[in-house]
Formats: structure tokens, sequence, C-alpha cells
């Protein structure tokens, strides 16, 4: 067995058209994955709204009945509503965590019942090192849905491991996306950033999707439950 071997595997990344989880996609697929994505916008067969129950039953039912079955979920999607906690309104403080908590249970739901009958699989979740810092910037319904992924991974890798199904997260720090465009896009935010950035550098998404890669795969196999940070440093402190 080949360690980081995904052959014959069936993946689902939701918001795989771009940034991290294009990347993601990529090192699957290369590991000889197949992989789906679910994207609003139409990328690779799946035009899915995460934030929609039925939508994600529907989209998981569909690949499984072609591909043959799901193995690993790397829930990806997320969205972010970057202001003061004063200004943010209540539709803000939903719409972010509807996408980024809620969808990633839903996504993780309609997942199961295709991986236990596949005999196991993987989750995978995007946290952030904002899941156990109270942040840089005023981010407040980022960082509130980012600590509930961390704890979402620990519930559902507990209730789930009976079905050898691993959940298991990443925490990156900032890195360069297009949500994050208002960060690098200043350079005194981005000072700032690296100031709490003990190594110097702030990693590439393939170094992200290279973490991911590893906990999707034999490699990890006896690894659930764990958010692993991507930080440079930044938690060390």
């Amino acid at each position: 067995m080949h360690l980081f071997s995904l052959d014959g595997k069936v993946a689902v990344v939701t918001g795989g058209a771009n940034g991290i989880g294009a990347a993601t996609v990529r090192l699957l697929e290369e590991a000889g994955a197949k992989v789906a994505v679910f994207e609003l916008e139409e990328t690779q067969g799946f035009s899915v709204d995460v934030t929609g129950e039925p939508a994600v039953r529907d989209a998981f039912a569909r690949v499984a009945k072609e591909a043959g079955g799901v193995d690993i979920l790397v829930n990806n999607a997320g969205r972010a509503a970057r202001k003061p906690a004063t200004e943010l309104t209540v539709e803000e403080w939903n719409e972010v965590l509807d996408v980024n908590l809620t969808a990633m249970f839903v996504c993780s739901k309609h997942a199961h019942p295709y991986m236990k009958k596949r005999g196991g699989g993987s989750i995978v979740n995007l946290a952030s090192i904002m899941g156990f810092s109270g942040g840089l910037f005023p981010n407040a319904s980022y960082q509130a849905s980012k600590g509930g992924v961390v704890n979402l991974t620990r519930a559902l890798a507990l209730e789930w491991a009976a079905d050898d199904i691993r959940v298991n997260a990443v925490a990156p720090t900032y890195v360069r996306t297009e949500l994050t465009a208002p960060i690098f896009s200043r350079p005194d935010r981005l000072k700032t950033v690296m100031e709490h950035t003990p190594l110097g550098r702030l990693p590439e998404l393939e170094e992200i999707a290279a973490a991911i890669l590893y906990l999707c795969s034999p490699a990890a196999r006896c690894i659930t439950g764990i958010t692993l940070p991507i930080d440079s440093g930044y938690l060390a402190r």
C-alpha cells in the first residue's frame, strides 16, 4: 500500500474552483482520486449551493451514482465579513456562519452514509488559526465560525469513529486567496501579519493542499479529531 495513494477513491471538494480548494483538487487528482467539485457556478460538473440541504443531498446522490460512492470530503467553501462587531449586521453574521459552519455540517451529514457503505472514509474541514485565537483584525463572525469548525471536527470524529470515518481539519494562517485580498493588498496589514509569523514566510496554497492530502491518505489512517495548524509558527506564541 502506498501511503499517499488515493487510487480508486472518490472525493468531493466544496469551493474547489479556486484558491485552496483548486490546489486541493489538483493534488487529490495527482494522487489518483476522482474529484467532484461543489461550487456555486458549475466548474467540474456540479453547481451546488452548499447552504441548501436539498441541493447538497441531491449532489451527493449524483456523485455516488456516477462514481460508485464517496470516500473523501473536503469542506473548503468559506466566506468572511471583515468589519467591527458593532457594525456587523445579523444578516452578515448568519451568512458567514451558514457557509463556514452549517454547510460543513450538512455536507458531512450527507457524505456519511456513502462513506459508511464503502467501509469508511475521510473528511477534512477547513478551519483557521482564527479558530484558536482572537485574530489580528476585526472579523468576529469568521473567528466564531472557525472555532465552531474545530469542535465540530472533534464531535463528528468521535461519533463516526465506529464507522471508520476519520474527521480532521487544517488550520491555515493567512494565505494569498480571494478571501484574504483585503489583507495582502494593504502593506500595513501585511506587516502586522508578518510580525506574528515566526518563520518569516507564509504558506503557499499547495502547502495547505499537501496537509489536506496527508489527512485524506492512508498515511493518516490512525489520525482523527485533530486540527492541524499550517501557520508558520503563529499559534506557538
